[in-house]
């Protein structure tokens, strides 16, 4: 008998929904946008955050597509992180940037976007799998890491392959919050829930299909789970 992941319920926030955008946020993403954080403002698990992840154009290009779903969550009061780039966050004014390893080879670490964006910006890493990864984060001053992928996902190739328990290591020692990401949906997210995400990002399984009733189904998955 295997024994279960401590549910945390009474040492840590309820667990929140990081939205992850499509790679096309062109069109009617902006209503969809809305939509979808309107279904997920309310209880005590909420949306928290929209990650903008769009790949392979210019910062003016990535600029205009950001900027009605900037204003959509500015008039909800949910934190915008661009992906990847520090100098589009720096040209937004975003609330945050959300760094892989890679881009941090190409772009700047941690303390580079601290000194470009200011103290009160919200600074994430992506750490896989990795326990090193993840002190080394926390040791520069991220605000958040973000372990995955948990479970298989299209959104993009998959690396690396975390297990639930890396969650409830990282709760039991530190106060930074931990971000768990990859082919999560309503079916599978309360293991991760279980074991200690403070945040769980999300989709696919928001974008494919009705947004609003996705929001919905995740939420009640979250808190039966906790």
């Amino acid at each position: 008998m295997t024994e279960e992941a401590p549910t945390f319920e009474h040492t840590r926030a309820p667990t929140q929904l990081y939205l992850i955008s499509p790679a096309d946020v062109g069109g009617d993403f902006p209503q969809r946008l809305a939509r979808a954080l309107d279904a997920g403002l309310k209880g005590r698990h909420r949306i928290a955050a929209f990650q903008f992840r769009v790949k392979g154009i210019d910062d003016h290009a990535a600029a205009r597509l950001a900027a009605p779903l900037q204003a959509i969550c500015a008039e909800r009061e949910i934190a915008f992180i661009v992906n990847d780039s520090i100098t589009l966050a720096k040209r937004l004014n975003a609330d945050g940037v959300h760094l892989g390893q890679d881009d941090m080879a190409r772009n700047g670490d941690v303390k580079i976007a601290r000194e470009e964006l200011g103290r009160d910006a919200q600074i994430g890493v992506t750490c896989h799998n990795s326990r090193h990864l993840a002190l080394e984060a926390g040791e520069a001053g991220a605000d958040y890491v973000a372990f995955g992928a948990f479970y298989p996902t299209t959104t993009k190739e998959v690396e690396h392959h975390a297990e639930p328990e890396l969650l409830t290591w990282w709760q039991t020692l530190f106060e930074i919050p931990c971000v768990a990401i990859g082919g999560i949906n309503a079916e599978n997210a309360a293991p991760l829930v279980r074991a200690g995400a403070d945040f769980l990002a999300i989709s696919g399984a928001v974008w494919n299909g009705d947004e609003a009733a996705n929001v919905k189904a995740l939420m009640d998955a979250i808190t039966a789970a906790q």
